[in-house]
């Protein structure tokens, strides 16, 4: 499945090169394989805001690389023939890893599911979702203390990002802010645009969003006595509370943290959550649990916008967590990661030049890089790719500071092996950045003492 790429307006990087490096990227990491039909020209260009020509530009690109086939009257479709061992390490998507998908035991519950209820599943459904799976879902949410069945409902979405979305057509305002952690996820970004900001005292803040466990793009964790204070906030403030927490059981050691509704964060807070981490991103299954009346006013939009989610995808994944399935699944996912994390920072403490720093997470599926003062992560990129590794620079988590010499390390993806093939081609490009920022920082004029 194509991830669409992330088009920087302010960046000197042509946007047809670009798509170029993005589609590319996606290529290289196997996501999409040879043979696979690129999107339409028009149809790409309309999902990502462009001219059909940026579009056609980087399709051309890609058949100069050898990497895309034009075939007149059909598309372009894609030609990448490279062996497994010579295709991209790329550490630039947050997801996690086929290799631990049990597709024996989901064709077992699918099979079931469509002989036990495939008329049900496959006609129309309510915008709520899957009644089945939200009753499930409630009962769980009900055990944990963050679901109040005579305030409460639930909503289930085309995964956490719809729900953002969502959230931004339905509960804010014209010109209404809303507060964010820097850096932010890209999909933050991108939906609530220019709404965003990062300061907490700006005037006109509606709401707030906020992702206490295993952040992305660092793998930050709040502390209780953080989680409190917001939710205080929240409280005092009346102000929404949009809590994303997608991560919180991808924890590899430490203790689990409550979560900050769970902390009476009052009337106005929403918490999001989603199979996409802990089982099957490509099912798209969310959900958004809240007071009764947002939560209406979320599924009128969600009607609007596509109906109701798929309903098949919901009742897989229900009789997949129903079975028990689930647990063992997550229990492998979380011994692959706490062997990937590991492996991440133990390499990173070999190849990282002197005056970097990482975050050092304790779960999750991802941490941030910050290379010595005066070094570019998007420009080692560009190096990197010809080395066949990929990671995402700073500049896609910014909001107001330019986050030059940081970048997102995605390791849940790879194998422990790839993870010590991609950081050892780095480590030398990453040496020889600092040495060229360390020989400008030299010439630079001392500040004057004022």
């Amino acid at each position: 499945m194509i991830q669409l790429p992330q088009i920087d307006g302010q960046s000197e990087i042509p946007v047809y090169r670009q798509l170029y490096e993005g589609l590319k990227g996606n290529i290289l990491a196997g996501q999409l394989v040879d043979g696979d039909r690129l999107p339409p020209t028009r149809d790409l260009a309309q999902q990502l805001g462009l001219n059909r020509a940026t579009v056609s530009a980087a399709y051309a690109l890609l058949e100069e690389d050898g990497l895309a086939n034009g075939q007149v009257g059909r598309g372009s479709f894609v030609q990448n023939k490279a062996p497994e061992s010579q295709k991209e390490i790329s550490f630039s998507t947050s997801r996690p890893s086929e290799e631990l998908f049990p597709l024996e035991e989901v064709r077992e519950v699918t099979a079931e599911v469509m002989r036990r209820s495939a008329a049900q599943v496959l006609q129309l459904g309510s915008p709520l979702g899957y009644g089945p799976l939200r009753t499930y879902l409630m009962e769980e949410a009900i055990g944990e203390g963050v679901f109040d069945p005579q305030e409460d409902d639930l909503l289930i979405t085309s995964g956490c990002q719809q729900a953002l979305d969502l959230i931004h057509k339905a509960l804010i305002g014209p010109g209404g802010l809303v507060y964010t952690e820097e850096p932010v996820y890209p999909g933050v970004r991108n939906v609530f645009g220019r709404d965003l900001t990062v300061d907490a005292n700006q005037s006109g803040i509606e709401a707030m969003i906020v992702t206490p466990s295993f952040r992305n793009p660092t793998g930050y964790t709040m502390s209780l006595s953080e989680r409190q204070e917001i939710a205080e906030a929240a409280r005092v403030g009346r102000r929404l509370l949009i809590e994303v927490d997608i991560y919180a059981r991808l924890r590899y050691e430490g203790e689990a943290l409550p979560t900050i509704r769970a902390l009476g964060a009052g009337t106005q807070a929403l918490l999001l959550r989603s199979f996409s981490k802990i089982a099957f991103p490509g099912l798209r299954v969310g959900w958004v649990i809240g007071p009764k009346a947002l939560i209406q006013k979320l599924a009128t939009a969600k009607q609007w916008t596509d109906l109701h989610s798929d309903q098949l995808s919901q009742a897989i994944l229900l009789e997949f967590a129903r079975s028990g399935k689930l647990e063992k699944h997550l229990a492998r996912v979380l011994d692959a990661g706490r062997i990937r994390l590991s492996t991440t920072i133990e390499m990173l403490e070999r190849v990282l030049p002197a005056g970097s720093r990482f975050t050092r997470p304790q779960g999750g599926m991802n941490l941030w890089v910050t290379l010595p003062r005066g070094c570019d992560s998007g420009a080692v990129l560009e190096k990197a790719r010809r080395h066949g590794v990929s990671y995402l620079p700073g500049r896609y988590f910014s909001v107001s500071a330019p986050m030059n010499e940081s970048f997102r390390l995605s390791f849940a993806g790879q194998s422990p092996a790839r993870i010590v093939e991609g950081l050892k081609r780095l480590g030398p490009l990453f040496e020889e950045e600092a040495k060229i920022a360390s020989r400008y920082e030299d010439r630079l004029p001392e500040m004057a003492m004022v």
